[in-house]
């Protein structure tokens, strides 16, 4: 699992840092988590999660203004020194100046947040799961059709790249080509994006590379997308037995979460933008209740019953 530096933090909330004498670039956040600390303002630290971001709403803060300052005081520094990665107030809540020179001596950093507090532990949760979840890179390319996130898998040079480009110029957009990076959020969610150095680009061997966001336009890229559908793509064998009514999904594991498959062959004169966007308003309608492979064995069987 890779750490988050609370300088990320701090870019991706907009907070406003409070002690900018310490270097957030070597904090770093390992646990998903926030944690409001309640009871801690009152002494009791047993299990207490000091790997996860201290956020100070309201009801805490209210509770510390009705304390001595003597009190306040070694309140915060038994918090500060337990080891907490950094402290955050919600609500535009200024800290005190003897809390930022506790924090400034425990060298936790000190942030503030105009949120609201449930926000603010939403938002954190949300964003600190994506980036601190397991993660993977294969070789493939990801790209958003109508809304479902359909990587493409296969050898080198049978097409992958080309299908993407003709999926571009139909509409869709390109996450990304040649290493896609796999997070596991949740046990249902895959979420695929495109290393920072390739991110936006394709190679198209014989031409290059080609900057698909100056080429199409912002609207042809996508940072982020979940996985919802693996295309495979295979060089046509004559002696093997394909699907051909997909009564039954095939799936294939990232992670240890499945995803729905399909392996698709190669021949000469196959579009293969079209049958991606097939396949992925097929994977739709099946979402929505509908699957065209049972619906034409319903027919044949209706048939059948007729003739007897």
């Amino acid at each position: 699992m890779c750490g988050v530096t609370i300088t990320e933090l701090i870019d991706k909330l907009g907070l406003r840092n409070m002690t900018p004498e310490l270097d957030t670039d070597n904090v770093v956040l390992i646990h998903p988590d926030v944690n409001r600390p309640a009871l801690q303002l009152t002494g009791f630290f047993d299990h207490f999660d000091k790997d996860r971001v201290q956020i100070i709403g309201y009801v805490e803060n209210a509770y510390l203004d009705t304390l001595t300052p003597e009190r306040r005081h070694e309140v915060f520094n038994d918090l500060l020194s337990a080891g907490i990665p950094c402290l955050v107030y919600s609500r535009g809540i200024a800290p005190d100046r003897d809390v930022l020179e506790l924090c400034n001596y425990h060298g936790v950093p000190c942030m503030v947040s105009e949120q609201k507090t449930s926000d603010l532990m939403a938002e954190v949760i949300r964003w600190l799961n994506v980036k601190l979840a397991p993660m993977i890179s294969i070789h493939g390319v990801l790209v958003d059709v109508f809304g479902e996130g359909v990587l493409i898998m296969g050898e080198s040079g049978i097409g992958k790249s080309e299908a993407a480009l003709e999926l571009i110029k139909r509409g869709h957009r390109l996450v990304s080509d040649d290493v896609v990076e796999i997070r596991r959020v949740s046990d249902e969610t895959l979420i695929g994006s495109a290393p920072d150095i390739t991110r936006h680009f394709i190679e198209l061997r014989g031409i290059g590379i080609i900057d698909v966001k100056t080429l199409f336009g912002v609207e042809s890229v996508k940072d982020t997308q979940s996985i919802d559908m693996v295309i495979k793509l295979e060089e046509w064998d004559k002696d093997k037995e394909y699907d051909r009514l997909g009564m039954e999904d095939q799936y294939t594991e990232f992670l240890g979460n499945k995803v729905v498959c399909h392996s698709i062959p190669i021949r000469p004169g196959r579009n293969l933008a079209i049958i991606v966007e097939s396949a992925s308003v097929n994977y739709r309608q099946k979402k929505m209740g509908y699957n065209a492979a049972k619906e034409l064995y319903k027919r044949v069987q209706a048939n059948l019953a007729q003739r007897d």
